[in-house]
């Protein structure tokens, strides 16, 4: 039976733990959260019934900053998942230098046989019941799956309302027009395109001309399919939830972009042949990129693997067991808590804009990003080849070992 994600994170954890020395004391706080939040949420429905979902709020730790993290609808989310997505953003933070500790949120539900309306009131119940722990100081949520920025602008909203006052700095990823950024939406995708050619400049392989393979076509998987397309590389096959597509000569992402608008699928798009979705890591390119949800690729599909670097735009999407295998193998593989951060750097960067009541001009928040994805990248390439670990075991000691001095100094309370 495979682990779960929450298993997998104290493995993590425990590794870094020897690798850095850490204080025994740090790692027993980090081997739970701070704190727990389920809530009952009550939505009245359409047709007048009442329906209950469950909803969870986690800070993982938060002693070096708020809690920052995204919240999920999913009908199959739950505590523990909620729980390791935390401990992610804890890690995940402390790797890039972010004054943020871990949080994470989730409603299990299914929001695609929700009526906008019935949306709105469990959104806007579920941020009631999680009140308490939310706050430009306390807890800064974001999107994740099957949340967007209209999701955040009812939770922006129903903060204010409670507090009487407008608080755009409590909540990121939200609409433009009430103090969003532009370059928000597509940081996830640009912080993997950077660490993509910080690892194949450090590999002696050119972008230009190489191939690539996308799992998933969604909030991160589409922007990243037009941003390599743009750096010159073949994106030969990309696969979502209804099926996928390959051309061994590079896929017309503009056109596949337009065809799914259409179809809500990438399946059957007349550009390329049918690809299933559990062969796409099978295809032979220089980059695979899973952009879907936690545990897509276990030790079968990294057995078959055809890829010479793996850079993980979703959280968790390949396991221990996984991992192992492709270290064997030779593949590099760029880790979820580097490769995806270019989302909560741009959140960072919207936070720190409505902290300070003004908006950047054009063009700083995408410098500054570059230089914080490539600093972080460097200082983990660098301590990977320095004591000859894999780039996640070198990311996770870097992210514990910040974490575990700021604890150090901060010292126990009482």
């Amino acid at each position: 039976m495979s682990k779960d994600r929450w298993t997998e994170i104290l493995e993590y954890l425990a590794d870094a733990a020897k690798i850095v020395n850490l204080d025994p004391d740090a790692h027993r706080r980090l081997q739970q959260p701070t704190r727990v939040l389920e809530v009952s949420i009550p939505v009245r429905m359409d047709d007048g019934s009442l329906e209950v979902f469950t909803g969870w709020r986690v800070h993982h730790d938060t002693t070096r900053g708020p809690g920052k993290g995204g919240i999920r609808f999913h009908p199959e989310v739950d505590q523990r998942e909620v729980t390791a997505l935390a401990a992610e953003m804890t890690f995940k933070t402390a790797v890039m230098n972010l004054p943020f500790g871990g949080a994470k949120g989730g409603v299990r539900c299914d929001p695609t046989v929700l009526s906008l309306g019935e949306l709105e009131r469990l959104t806007r119940r579920y941020t009631w019941e999680i009140m308490p722990l939310l706050g430009p100081d306390k807890d800064v949520p974001a999107p994740d799956v099957n949340t967007d920025g209209r999701v955040m602008a009812w939770l922006m909203d129903t903060v204010s309302m409670a507090q009487g006052k407008a608080i755009t700095s409590s909540v990121t990823g939200k609409p433009l027009s009430i103090g969003g950024t532009a370059e928000h939406a597509g940081g996830t995708a640009a912080g993997v395109l950077m660490c993509t050619r910080d690892i194949f400049e450090e590999l002696g392989i050119a972008v230009a001309g190489r191939r690539a393979v996308i799992q998933g076509f969604g909030k991160v998987g589409r922007p990243l399919a037009f941003l390599l397309h743009s750096a010159g590389m073949r994106v030969v096959g990309i696969t979502d939830v209804h099926g996928g597509v390959s051309n061994p000569g590079g896929l017309d992402v503009p056109a596949l972009s337009d065809y799914a608008n259409q179809h809500h699928t990438v399946a059957g798009f007349p550009g390329g042949e049918p690809l299933d979705t559990a062969d796409v890591f099978a295809v032979e390119c220089e980059l695979a990129v899973p952009a879907a949800l936690e545990g897509a690729i276990d030790a079968e599909v990294a057995r078959r693997c055809n890829a010479q670097v793996i850079v993980e735009a979703a959280n968790g999407p390949i396991t221990t067991e996984a991992d192992a295998v492709l270290h064997d193998r030779g593949i590099v593989v760029v880790p979820d808590i580097l490769a995806n951060a270019g989302g909560v750097t741009s959140s960072y960067f919207e936070w720190a804009q409505n902290r300070q009541g003004i908006a950047w001009v054009d063009g700083v928040a995408a410098e500054r990003l570059h230089h914080t994805m490539h600093d972080a990248f460097s200082r983990v390439y660098a301590s990977s080849q320095t004591h000859k670990l894999s780039l996640r075991r070198a990311a996770y000691a870097i992210a514990v070992e910040r974490v575990g001095e700021a604890m150090s100094v901060r010292g126990l309370f009482p």
